[in-house]
């Protein structure tokens, strides 16, 4: 089982978690960066996350901001199961296959006609 210790804050935390202050050359991962906004959403201090991780305070805040509006674009997609995005699904799929069948009668229609399409040199 994984070893807990206890934040400046109070609250206990797994040591095997990956966050933490990054190695020289080191760089922020999406996982990681995800565990530190999941901290910050949870109630964690800010400033105390800030010294822990050695991560300026307005990074923290940005990363905070950035996924608090992708979650807001998120839910605000419509389920698959909705009625109205299926109706309109159905009629792009048929716009689609109106516009190739009127494509392949222009074609077909310029095959029998080679020479109809041509101007005069005059």
């Amino acid at each position: 089982m994984g070893v807990e210790r206890t934040m400046t804050n109070g609250t206990k935390k797994d040591a095997g978690t990956t966050t933490g202050p990054l190695a020289p050359g080191q760089r922020w991962s999406l996982s990681r960066k995800r565990e530190v906004v999941i901290r910050i959403l949870k109630g964690e201090s800010l400033d105390a996350l800030s010294r822990e991780l050695g991560i300026e305070l307005h990074r923290l805040e940005a990363w905070r901001d950035r996924a608090l509006e992708g979650m807001e674009l998120g839910l605000k997609e419509r389920d698959a199961e909705d009625p109205a995005q299926q109706e309109l699904d159905k009629a792009h799929k048929r716009i689609g296959e109106l516009s190739m069948e009127n494509e392949l009668l222009r074609k077909e229609r310029d095959a029998k006609r080679p020479f109809a399409s041509r101007k005069s040199r005059r």
